[in-house]
């Protein structure tokens, strides 16, 4: 086989699809291919044998009306002329005539070669003509083109045709639009039917819907001769047609005969160039399209697919989609996915044939096979046991078993007013299966839907009947964005309503950019009055103030921020806040920490930005409840080596953490102490890992399955997505923690409708759904869009991304944001997909900004020695002291179990045995210990003793102390807690990190919870030295001491003995610990004898 010749000038770069055919199928593929064809990987030639443009050929019997050839285009001549002539090339009124797949050329009767790359073969067909036709005959017409009508009217005009007598051959689809076209001829006095069924529409309707018609055919005066045919024509002397000889010898006179009784696929070319055809005819393509030859593919009537042609324009519409998605979708940047293939096509119809509504949907002939049955397989005469597949197909259910079961019909027939309705059901009346209307098909749509979303039945059946008249027109409001509205291209009404957001005001510009209703034109009374109902929708915008600080929302702020170019709290503290000075608090401070980072992602431990993070973004990790922190490296989609799974595998044993792989996909480290992290990073930074941000409000994984990459089911590269999805919004911060999910097919492994984001791959492209999340109130996803083509998906996820960081509220996932949405869904939709406010634009260029800005936290502390120092347990002492005891259990390390109630303790400092008068002032820190500058607070734990204290330093108001135990859950990490202050008052305090006990850093007082205080101390700067005014240790240590304090297994099942259990029997009061309990503290209380020190309350 020759290979393919090179494309020489602008094109070199380009493949070459050379299109055979300009019909509305050929057109439909170019349009298409072009809009898919983000990357211009492909140039297309095309030639038509017609000198018009594409035109709609449906459409064809309202040409006799108006005689402008100009309002059947499908495309304005403007639009040919706006594309870019090295991506498109036209030729009409040129026709191939031969193909020759060998040298990949095709030429035309103009002597044009065209060498492709591909070719696609959309020669349309011709009207089928019986032996006896001969259009030689004056009076002897087809009905498939402009040339053929324009024939039609010239003989109808001729002064002897004066009441002349029309015979149409044909009672489909095609013959009742001719009979029609000649009964408006003013001219044509009688009009004749003859078909070989006994009623019209044979194909469409049963024989009581078929007689509806009738009526309404006889009605209008013209004449139905049925269960008969002709057998020969009938000419006069001058050889022109007098009439047809009907196959009982009968002869009816007529002077003009239209041939519409089928069509026969256009296979000339392709037989001549060798190109396997079937002998009734049709190009033969395989599942894919493509014909014997390679880099050859047919579609529209002259394709037969598994020997089946198709003579409606939907079928043709969907091969076009196929076709244009596998040239263009198959292989993007976003990774492969498996090429569609053609399935059965819904030959669903919705017309209005010779003045009445006709529709039939779904397996509108269900009924003849109503006994229908699964055959059983035959017994097996082995004795080897049956090996059971788990992958084999189960008993099917609901919507599948539906469609092999045996079902039922409902009827309605109103002989008055010519309605008739026949919806056919599954036996147990649960899922509609198909049906027909005449006369009334307003509910059309509707039912479509249902029939191929395959929806169990929200009502009985008998209501589609009864309930679905109504005087009153439909609007569409209830019809989901991805139901079809127009069938004949694919047109839904989420796009009509995009059209409409894009400055469409009337039908005709929707039609125009749409191209619904340009095909048969039944679905124009719906989309108008969607069209109505669109524009009459308006929003309500709903602000809430973000904190005591702030008197606006959080979206207000990230706006003010944006704009005004914020980088710091001070800064936007000083511009929007209520109080310019003030500290901020627990609330706005990680608000505005997540803010700057989504619009600036400044290093967060830089002090100015470091004191404004919850303790999970302060020590990059997420706290435990010993505090210590988990690690917890990015895996990407779950992909992993073996070599990395060895170096976390050493990392966990070197220092001796808990392993246990997450949900999504990840492996967590667990127990990984404060001063150890800067040395784990390293180790793992050194093995090829990054940070996996679980421990903030940001990107936490994208979850996949193995999609096409290994399962024999997949259609979609769900890994290659998930792991571009994850390494592209990776470190993004967001108002909460938001993840995703890929599967590379309906059979959701991966969970993702369970996700804040998550795709599924369809035969078509991928379903996006958002805002779902699990948690303590689990939603479920919400379609956004279906079937979005790979080159595009990732564009739809950068504008909802962004557009919820901009607009959610604090601390609000995607599911309770869409909650509040106003309008929701449709909102987001309106604003996601159809650009309603006019920001896509500045979406996507944010998230590119955003993007572009990343770096790896866990790096950036390793390469800085001066930020490693942020992680020391203590700033006055190397040694490290245990917070809560650890045992051991199914092989590995954990901490002991808090009690389940936590008895109240408010501690002061006259609990300390030595009066304040007696204490002194000690050096324990300096100044430069708590990384002063750049107008952030900070915050230092030192060690004195068995004590820990935690110091810290507000800019303009000076340096503060309390004890670093949280009394609520006896938990060392005040010193981690954000500081913040009262905007009225301007007290200060700071907020424990483990459950937001506030406590006030001049009193010790707890702010929120009346059940606890804290010890406060005096602090003094004395040049660079820090002194606190403190007790002897040992005084001290009997109060706030570490190992009096110690979380221990012991003491926490003697605490909840005490307080009741779990089985709800009295519980016994304590005043101090058993003797064996005691007996296990080991150092507790040094220099003193059990309760010999300071109160015995403070004895456990």
């Amino acid at each position: 086989m020759a290979e393919v010749p090179a494309i020489s000038g602008s094109n070199h770069n380009r493949q070459t699809i050379a299109v055979v055919g300009l019909g509305m199928v050929g057109i439909a593929f170019i349009e298409k291919l072009l809009n898919l064809d983000t990357t211009g990987r492909y140039r297309i030639v095309t030639c038509g044998e017609e000198t018009h443009l594409a035109y709609n050929r449906v459409a064809l019997t309202d040409f006799f009306q108006h005689r402008n050839i100009e309002k059947l285009y499908l495309n304005s001549p403007e639009w040919y002329a706006q594309l870019n002539p090295d991506r498109f090339e036209f030729h009409t009124g040129e026709a191939v005539t031969s193909l020759n797949p060998d040298a990949h050329t095709v030429t035309t009767d103009k002597g044009r070669v065209i060498p492709y790359h591909h070719c696609v073969l959309a020669t349309g067909s011709d009207a089928t003509l019986p032996s006896y036709a001969d259009l030689s005959i004056p009076g002897v017409f087809v009905y498939r083109n402009i040339a053929d009508v324009n024939k039609l009217l010239s003989h109808a005009e001729k002064e002897e045709m004066k009441d002349a007598a029309a015979v149409v051959l044909g009672g489909g689809l095609l013959g009742l639009e001719a009979a029609k076209a000649v009964y408006d001829l003013p001219t044509v006095k009688d009009v004749t039917i003859i078909h070989r069924q006994a009623f019209p529409l044979s194909r469409q309707l049963d024989a009581q819907g078929g007689e509806v018609v009738l009526r309404r055919i006889e009605n209008m005066g013209v004449r139905f001769l049925g269960s008969t045919s002709v057998q020969r024509l009938v000419t006069n002397e001058a050889g022109s047609l007098s009439g047809v000889e009907l196959s009982d010898g009968t002869v009816l006179a007529c002077n003009i005969v239209i041939f519409a009784i089928g069509i026969t696929p256009r296979d000339d070319v392709a037989r001549k160039s060798g190109l396997a055809c079937v002998p009734r005819g049709g190009v033969e393509v395989d599942d894919s399209l493509q014909t014997c030859a390679r880099d050859v593919y047919a579609i529209g009537e002259c394709a037969s697919w598994r020997n089946n042609t198709y003579g409606l324009i939907a079928p043709g519409i969907e091969m076009a989609d196929i076709l244009a998605f596998n040239f263009t979708q198959a292989e993007t940047a976003v990774g492969t996915f498996k090429p569609r293939q053609m399935n059965t096509p819904d030959l669903s119809t919705k017309l209005k044939l010779m003045g009445v509504d006709v529709a039939s949907f779904g397996d509108f002939f269900a009924e003849r096979g109503a006994n229908r049955s699964v055959a059983q397989p035959a017994q097996s005469e082995s004795t080897e046991p049956v090996k059971h597949d788990a992958s084999a197909p189960k008993k099917r259910h609901g919507a599948a078993a539906a469609a092999e079961g045996p079902v039922e019909a409902l009827t309605y027939r109103d002989p008055f007013a010519g309605v008739y309705k026949k919806y056919i059901f599954s036996a147990d009346g649960k899922y509609l299966v198909g049906g027909m209307m005449v006369g009334d098909t307003s509910d059309y749509v509707k039912l479509v839907a249902l029939v191929k979303k395959k929806k169990a039945l929200e009502m009985p059946p008998s209501q589609f009947i009864l309930g679905s008249r109504s005087g009153n027109d439909d609007s569409g409001e209830d019809l989901d964005d991805d139901t079809q509205i127009c069938s004949c291209h694919n047109v839904s009404k989420g796009q009509i309503v995009q059209c409409i957001k894009d400055g469409a005001q009337s039908v005709a510009e929707v039609k125009t950019k749409t191209k619904a209703g340009s095909g048969c034109g039944g679905c124009i009374p719906l989309m108008t009055n969607i069209v109505k109902a669109e524009m009459k929708k308006a929003g309500i915008a709903v602000n809430n103030n973000l904190c005591p600080h702030f008197a606006m929302s959080r979206a207000d702020l990230f706006n003010v921020v944006k704009i005004k170019k914020l980088k710091t709290l001070s800064d936007i503290m000083a511009a929007a806040g209520v109080k310019a000075d003030s500290v901020g608090c627990e609330i706005c401070k990680p608000a505005i920490g997540s803010i700057l980072s989504s619009l600036w992602n400044d290093n967060i431990m830089k002090p100015v930005h470091n004191a404004n993070q919850d303790t999970n973004d302060r020590f990059l990790g997420n706290i435990q409840r010993n505090g210590t922190f988990s690690v917890v490296p990015r895996v990407a989609a779950g992909e992993i080596t073996p070599d990395k799974l060895v170096v976390l595998g050493q990392v966990a044993k070197k220092y001796g953490l808990y392993t246990k792989i997450t949900g999504g996909q990840r492996i967590d480290l667990f127990g990984a102490e404060r001063a150890d992290l800067p040395s784990i990073w390293k180790e793992l930074v050194d093995a090829g890992f990054e940070s996996g941000h679980a421990y903030g409000k940001a990107l936490r994984t994208v979850k996949s399955c193995v999609g096409t990459s290994w399962c024999r089911y997949g259609i979609g590269d769900s890994v290659g997505l998930a792991i571009q999805l994850e390494e592209r919004y990776k470190g993004i911060r967001s108002p909460h923690k938001f993840k995703g999910g890929v599967s590379g097919c309906v059979r959701e492994c991966a969970e993702a409708q369970g996700k804040d984001f998550g795709l599924i791959a369809t035969d078509k492209g991928w379903n996006v759904f958002v805002c779902g999340n699990g948690g303590a109130t689990p939603r479920h996803a919400t379609l956004l869009a279906a079937d979005v083509p790979p080159s595009r998906v990732v564009r739809v996820l950068d504008r909802f991304v962004m557009y919820y960081i901009r607009t959610a509220d604090r601390l609000m996932r995607t599911a309770r944001w869409l909650e509040a949405m106003d309008g929701g869904i449709d909102k987001l939709r309106r604003v996601i997909l159809d650009d309603e406010l006019g920001i896509c634009g500045d979406l996507e260029r944010d998230m590119d900004e955003l993007v572009g800005t990343y770096f790896d936290e866990w790096k950036a502390v390793v390469e800085d020695p001066e930020r490693q120092k942020q992680f020391r347990q203590f700033v006055n002492t190397n040694e490290r002291v245990g917070q809560v005891e650890q045992i051991v259990e199914r092989g590995q390390t954990r901490p002991a179990n808090w009690s389940k109630e936590t008895p109240p303790l408010v501690l002061r400092e006259t609990d300390v045995a030595t009066p304040k008068s007696e204490w002194t002032w000690r050096k324990l820190a300096t100044t430069s210990d708590l990384v002063l500058g750049d107008g952030g607070t900070t915050s230092a734990a030192v060690r004195y003793g068995d004590s820990q204290i935690a110091i810290f330093h507000v800019p303009g108001r000076g340096y503060f102390a309390t004890q670093q135990m949280c009394p609520h859950r006896r938990a060392f990490v005040l010193d981690h807690g954000i500081i913040g202050d009262d905007p009225q008052s301007g007290s200060l305090y700071v907020s424990c990190p483990m459950h937001k006990r506030n406590f006030a850093l001049t009193t010790g007082d707890c702010l929120n919870d009346s059940s606890y205080g804290v010890i406060a101390f005096d602090v003094k700067a004395e040049g660079d030295d820090l002194l606190l005014l403190l007790p002897e240790p040992a005084a001290l240590d009997a109060v706030i001491g570490t190992s009096k304090w110690m979380v221990r297994q012991a003491t926490a099942e003697l605490l909840d003995r005490a307080s009741g259990g779990t089985d709800g029997s009295p519980g016994v009061e304590v005043v101090g610990p058993a003797e064996s309990v005691q007996a296990e503290i080991d150092g507790a209380s040094a220099g003193c004898g059990g309760s010999g020190c300071g109160d015995a309350k403070l004895d456990w």
